[in-house]
């Protein structure tokens, strides 16, 4: 396997091969300190990494690397406003959005004003809209907001209000949120056929506003509005997010009702921007702030922080460290909280979108491994389907369990068994099974432990450690990509299936079709779409 070009590379090689011999159980043996050793907290969350095959010398050459890889400067330019989406020629500065106003770098206070405009916006209309004051063209109240996103758009707000569910119902529980991505039709109209239109509000999340799943949802909700009331009453039920301004405005939406969507945030870090209204509108704005404050911590801990005593950066070397030195190809997320079962659906998206990549900010193919392949589901029904792989399976795998230690609810026993369950994971890995009996099925029996696992916790799952988590994991991604020279802010390989679905389509609604010419597509899909089109 190629290596990276880093002076300590080949050392830490070699240091791999005189570790993976080792037993991490025996570690804990020789050093009984070693859970405080490897372990940190920041911003409100917990980790504990000594469950890992590594030593104090990994550390070690984990910040050597970091420094040859120039990561504080990376990291300081990022958070400055430097050009570091290179590919596009932005900045990424998904940071700025929850950053404080009067703290942003002088180069940026243009960027900072308009974001703070931005969140007055937010909190006008949430505001608005809970206390009655935003009303339908009936004169009703608010109750229904569909949000309309894909991607970044829907992923980010969709998980973070399943994981603040236990503040519903505190303030604004008239308040019902309803998500749809996907450009299949079933959603939209099951969710069309439950709410009256005359009490929805629908927002529009989509930075070119041509997003082609967002705007073909957009045009049904709008015919759908429109069999209620005339195009006048649309600015009463209609909220676009976009930089796209002219098209929102000619699809109906009325200019004060446009919130920004910048070209500096990408589409998997617009939670913190306007994108997030929804969990405003639902669970008020202090709540959304709340949310930004928890990740403005990360991000200084981040930003200030030794790699040895640095979060993000301990993420990102274990991550590298197994994927190159220890064949694993992918990492698993397991959060222990009902809450948290869509966080590994949004990290799919933040990681593997922004480091599944090829070649380097140098031009350069790529020929080492970048990207792990994430995966992961809620804790304990994991245990009861792909948990066997984990212990038993022969592929090596990263692992990260989350846990609340506090619950939302007064169910002790269920919280109390929950805890008792993600802690035993965490533990079999490590110190397996051998069976000491000689029948035929003792080794079916036997597990081999020895795998590592890191365990975050937090105290209780708020919006603030919500914030901090998903900025750990922001961070985590933008080291790692750092590391492989990688540009983690660009995602063309989306685009290219954006460009052929498009031409399908009107392949699909061509005149030409009854004479099953497809152009220059290959034979399958050729013979795919006259399938296709015979049945329909």
């Amino acid at each position: 396997m190629a290596h990276l070009d880093y002076p300590s590379w080949l050392t830490l090689k070699d240091h791999a091969a005189n570790v993976a011999p080792f037993s991490i159980s025996k570690m804990f043996d020789d050093d009984k300190h070693r859970a405080e050793k490897f372990s940190l907290e920041a911003a409100g969350i917990y980790l504990d990494y000594s469950k890992n095959l590594i030593t104090e010398e990994s550390l070690k050459l984990f910040s050597a690397v970091c420094s040859e890889a120039n990561l504080p400067k990376s990291i300081s330019d990022m958070f400055s406003g430097e050009k570091i989406n290179v590919t596009e020629n932005r900045a990424a500065l998904h940071t700025l959005l929850r950053s404080q106003q009067e703290q942003a770098p002088p180069q940026l206070k243009a960027e900072a004003k308009a974001i703070a405009n931005a969140l007055k916006k937010i909190e006008s209309i949430s505001k608005g809209i809970q206390n009655g004051e935003w009303r339908g063209c009936s004169g009703k109240k608010i109750v229904n907001v569909i949000h309309l996103g894909i991607g970044g758009s829907n992923l980010g707000p969709f998980m973070v209000d399943e994981a603040l569910a236990p503040y519903r119902g505190k303030q604004f529980k008239d308040i019902q949120s309803h998500y749809i991505a996907n450009i299949d039709g079933h959603h939209i109209k099951q969710t069309l056929e439950k709410i009256d239109p005359t009490e929805t509000l629908i927002i529009i999340a989509s930075k070119s506003f041509s997003t082609l799943e967002t705007l073909a949802n957009a045009n049904t909700a709008k015919k759908w509005l429109l069999t209620y009331m005339d195009d006048a009453a649309l600015e009463k039920h209609v909220i676009a997010i976009t930089s796209n301004h002219e098209a929102a405005r000619e699809f109906g939406v009325a200019t004060d009702k446009i919130l920004p969507m910048w070209d500096w945030v990408g589409g998997r870090y617009s939670l913190w921007s306007a994108v997030g209204l929804p969990i405003a509108i639902r669970y008020g704005f202090e709540v959304f702030s709340q949310l930004l404050e928890g990740a403005r911590e990360m991000d200084k801990h981040f930003a200030e922080s030794k790699m040895e005593e640095n979060m993000p950066m301990i993420l990102a070397c274990l991550g590298i460290w197994y994927q190159h030195f220890f064949d694993a190809n992918s990492h698993a997320v397991i959060p222990y909280d009902h809450g948290l079962r869509f966080l590994p659906a949004h990290l799919q998206q933040l990681d593997m979108e922004s480091n599944g990549k090829s070649v380097r900010l140098d031009n350069e193919t790529v020929d080492y491994p970048t990207g792990a392949i994430i995966w992961g589901g809620e804790g304990s029904n994991g245990q009861h389907a792909f948990h066997q792989l984990l212990h038993q399976g022969n592929r090596f795998v990263g692992l990260d369990f989350i846990l609340p230690l506090k619950a939302h609810h007064d169910l002790q026993e269920h919280h109390d068994q929950l805890v008792a369950n993600c802690f035993s994971q965490s533990q079999a890995l490590l110190v397996g099974r051998e069976m000491s009996s000689n029948s035929e099925f003792t080794k079916h029996k036997s597990m081999p432990g020895n795998r590592p696992s890191n365990t975050i916790l937090m105290d209780q799952l708020t919006p603030q450690t919500l914030g901090a988590l998903v900025a750990l994991y922001e961070h985590k991604v933008f080291c790692q990509a750092v590391i492989w020279k990688i540009n983690p802010f660009d995602q063309w390989g989306v685009e290219l299936g954006k460009e052929l679905s498009e031409a399908i389509y009107h392949q699909i609604k061509a005149d030409n079709n009854t004479k099953r010419d497809h152009g220059n597509l290959d034979p399958s899909t050729s013979a795919l779409i006259s399938r296709y089109l015979d049945r329909t």
